[in-house]
C-alpha cells in the first residue's frame, strides 16, 4: 500500500507531500489542472521513462520519493537462486539483499537536468530496470488509455494466461518451441541444396587448411611486430648502444665509471676527515657499483647485437601473412590476432555442422520427432487449462459487468485450436490456441468480437471487470498487488453507469488501496479520501497543486464537480446529500 508520495519540481508540481490512507481515494480537478501529473510522478517513481521535460522550468532536477506498506512480514522468506523469479516483493528484496524496515519500504528517483537520473529502493541504488521489477508487486497502473489494448486480440491471451495463473508455464513452453525453432532450423540447412552446401563447406575448409597452417599463437602478432622494428633499426640501436657504452666504461679519463672510481678515493679521504661525509661516501659507493654494473651489462649486450637479414625478412614474411589472413577472417587488420583463431574455431563447428553424416541428421530427426511430440503434448496440456479457465473467467466478467450497468451483457472467452493439419502449423510460441474475447451487450444479440463492437464506455467497463477477476483469481493474495490505479476509467460513461462503477471501486477497495482518476462526482463520492489537484498563477509561473480535502471543501469539490457551480445552496446541499448516502456504504 502506498503510504506517502513527496515531489518537487516535477513538470508543474513545485512541491506536494501526500500521505494516503486505506481504502478508496479519489483524485479530482477541473480539466486541465494536472490530475495525471500525479499519476505521471508516481509512475516515473516506479520506473517509467525520465526525460528533463519532467523538470519544472527554472529547477535542477525532480525528485519522487514515496512510501510503501509490503503488509505483514512472513515468518521465512524464500531463498531463491539466481535463476527463480521472485513472487512477491519480500522475495525480490531478499534477493537483492535489500531489507525492508517494518515492512516498509522507500523508493525515490531523480532525473537532473543533464539528462542523468538514479534510483534508490531503501539506501540502495537500483537500475531503472530494477525499480520497475520490485515495483510490479506493489501498483498496478491502468493508464488512461490502456483499455485500447483491448482492441488488439492479440492481448486477449496474455489476460486469460494471468487469470488461469499459466503466465510462467506458458514462458517455459515458448522456450521449449523455440529449441524446436532451432532445431527444424538446422534441420532444414542439412538438407538444403547440395550445391549450396557443398560451396560453404569448401569455403569453411579452405578457410580452416589455411588458418590451420599458419599454426598462429595469441599475441604473435604484437610480439613480431615488436621484433620487426628491433631488427630494422639495427644500425641506430648499434649506435645508441656503442656511444653508451664509450661514455660509461670507454676511455679511462672521460668514462663515467672510471670517474667514479677516483672520485670514490677522494670521498673516502674526505670522509677519514669528517664523519659527518661518511653516508655521502656511502652513497658515492653505491652509485658506482650500480653504474659498473649497468656498464657490463651494455657491453654484453653490446657484443651480442648480430645483424641477422634472413631473420629479418622471415619476420617480414609471416607479418605480410597475419595481415593477409586479418584482412580475410578479422574485422579489420589492426584487429586482436585472437580474431582470426576464433574465426577458424567457429567455421571448425560450422564445418562439422554441414558436414555431419547421414547418421547426424538421422540424430536430428529423432530429436526434432520427439521435442515436437512434447511440445505439442504441453501445448494441449495449457489449451485444456485455459479452456477450464475461460469458462470461469467469462462468468467472472459478466458478473461484474452486471454489477457495472451491464444487465444482460455475454461476455466469452473463446479459445480456438489454430487452423492447420500438421503440429507446424497449428503450434506456435504461445501454444495451439486462438484466443479472442467475444461480448454482445444487447439481449438477442449474437457474440461478437469486442475489439470490433465495443464502444470507448463499454471498453472501460470491461477492463475494469478484467482487472477486479484478475486481483479476485490469486486466492493466496501473495502476488496480488496491494495497491491499483485507474486513471480516467470513467471514459465513455456517465449517469447511473458512473454510479455502479463507483459502487464497485468501492467494494474492490475493501480489501486492497485504489486510486482514481475521475470527473464524475457520482464516482467521487463514493470514495472515502479525495485529493484535489488546482492550477494557478503565481509570480508569472503556472503550478499545479496537490492537497486532501473534507468537509465542507470536499462538499465543495463535488458540488463544482455535479454543476461547475460551488456558490450556490441547491449545489452544495446536493453533494452533501450524495456523500451522506454513498459516501459511507460498505
Amino acid at each position: 500500500m502506498l503510504e506517502d508520495l513527496s515531489i518537487k519540481d516535477f513538470a508543474l508540481i513545485d512541491q506536494a507531500f501526500l500521505e494516503f490512507g486505506e481504502g478508496f481515494t479519489v483524485l479530482s480537478g477541473e480539466t486541465g489542472a494536472g490530475k495525471s501529473l500525479l499519476i505521471g510522478a508516481l509512475s516515473f517513481l516506479l520506473g517509467g521513462k525520465a526525460g528533463v521535460e519532467q523538470i519544472r522550468t527554472g529547477a535542477h532536477e525532480s525528485v519522487v520519493s514515496g512510501t510503501f506498506f509490503l503488509g505483514k512480514t512472513p515468518q521465512t522468506v524464500r531463498e531463491l537462486s539466481p535463476e527463480e523469479e521472485p513472487s512477491n516483493a519480500f522475495e525480490w528484496l531478499n534477493l537483492h539483499g535489500i531489507e525492508a524496515e517494518d515492512s516498509r519500504v522507500l523508493l525515490r528517483r531523480v532525473i537532473r537536468e543533464n539528462g542523468k537520473s538514479g534510483a534508490w529502493i531503501g539506501s540502495t541504488p537500483v537500475t531503472r530496470s530494477d525499480l520497475a521489477e520490485f515495483s510490479s508487486f506493489l501498483i498496478d497502473i491502468h493508464g488512461q488509455h490502456e483499455h485500447q489494448s483491448l482492441m488488439k486480440v492479440s492481448e486477449h491471451r496474455k489476460f486469460l494466461d494471468s487469470y488461469a495463473a499459466l503466465t510462467e508455464r506458458v514462458a517455459e513452453f515458448t522456450s521449449l518451441y523455440s529449441e524446436l525453432v532451432a532445431k527444424r532450423k538446422l534441420l532444414d540447412e542439412l538438407n538444403s541444396d547440395d550445391r549450396d552446401r557443398a560451396q560453404k563447406i569448401d569455403f569453411l575448409t579452405f578457410a580452416v587448411k589455411e588458418i590451420g597452417e599458419a599454426k598462429l599463437k595469441p599475441n604473435e602478432d604484437i610480439e613480431l611486430d615488436e621484433e620487426e622494428k628491433k631488427l630494422s633499426s639495427f644500425e641506430k640501436l648499434y649506435s645508441d648502444v656503442e656511444q653508451l657504452n664509450s661514455a660509461l666504461s670507454g676511455g679511462e679519463g672521460e668514462a663515467v665509471v672510471s670517474m667514479l672510481k677516483k672520485l670514490r678515493v677522494i670521498a673516502d679521504s674526505a670522509a677519514s676527515s669528517d664523519k659527518s661525509l661518511q653516508k655521502l661516501s656511502e652513497r658515492l659507493d653505491s652509485a658506482f657499483y650500480e653504474l659498473s654494473d649497468i656498464a657490463d651489462e651494455y657491453k654484453s649486450y653490446e657484443q651480442g647485437l648480430v645483424f641477422d637479414p634472413a631473420r629479418l625478412a622471415e619476420v617480414q614474411e609471416r607479418q605480410t601473412l597475419i595481415y593477409n589472413l586479418k584482412k580475410k577472417y578479422a574485422s579489420s587488420v589492426s584487429a586482436p590476432l585472437a580474431e582470426v583463431i576464433s574465426y577458424c574455431e567457429k567455421a571448425q563447428s560450422r564445418l562439422e555442422e554441414l558436414d555431419g553424416s547421414s547418421n547426424k541428421k538421422d540424430a536430428l530427426e529423432k530429436e526434432i520427432a520427439e521435442l515436437g511430440k512434447k511440445v505439442y503434448v504441453e501445448a494441449k496440456k495449457i489449451s485444456e487449462a485455459r479452456k477450464a479457465a475461460a469458462q470461469k473467467m467469462s462468468a467472472g466478467v459478466v458478473s461484474v459487468l452486471s454489477a457495472l450497468g451491464m444487465n444482460g451483457t455475454r461476455f466469452s472467452v473463446q479459445v480456438a485450436e489454430k487452423s492447420g493439419t500438421d503440429v507446424t502449423q497449428k503450434c506456435g510460441p504461445y501454444g495451439i490456441d486462438d484466443i479472442e474475447f467475444l461480448i454482445s451487450a444487447n439481449p438477442g444479440q449474437p457474440l461478437q468480437p469486442l475489439a470490433k463492437i465495443a464502444s470507448g464506455g463499454e471498453l472501460s467497463r470491461v477492463m475494469l471487470s478484467l482487472k477486479t477477476i484478475l486481483c479476485q483469481s490469486d486466492s493466496t493474495g501473495e502476488s496480488t498487488v496491494g495497491t491499483m490505479i485507474f486513471d480516467e476509467i470513467d471514459t465513455g460513461i456517465g449517469g447511473e453507469v458512473a454510479v455502479s462503477i463507483g459502487s464497485h471501486l468501492k467494494k474492490l477497495a475493501k480489501n486492497r488501496q485504489v486510486l482514481c482518476i475521475t470527473h464524475l462526482a457520482s464516482i467521487a463520492v463514493y470514495a472515502d479520501n479525495q485529493v484535489k489537484i488546482e492550477k494557478a498563477v503565481s509570480d508569472g509561473m503556472t503550478q499545479t497543486h496537490v492537497h486532501g480535502i473534507s468537509g465542507e471543501e470536499r462538499v465543495s469539490e463535488i458540488a463544482r464537480m455535479l454543476s461547475g457551480d460551488t456558490a450556490s445552496a441547491e449545489s452544495l446541499e446536493h453533494a452533501r446529500s450524495m456523500l451522506a448516502k454513498f459516501g459511507g456504504i460498505n
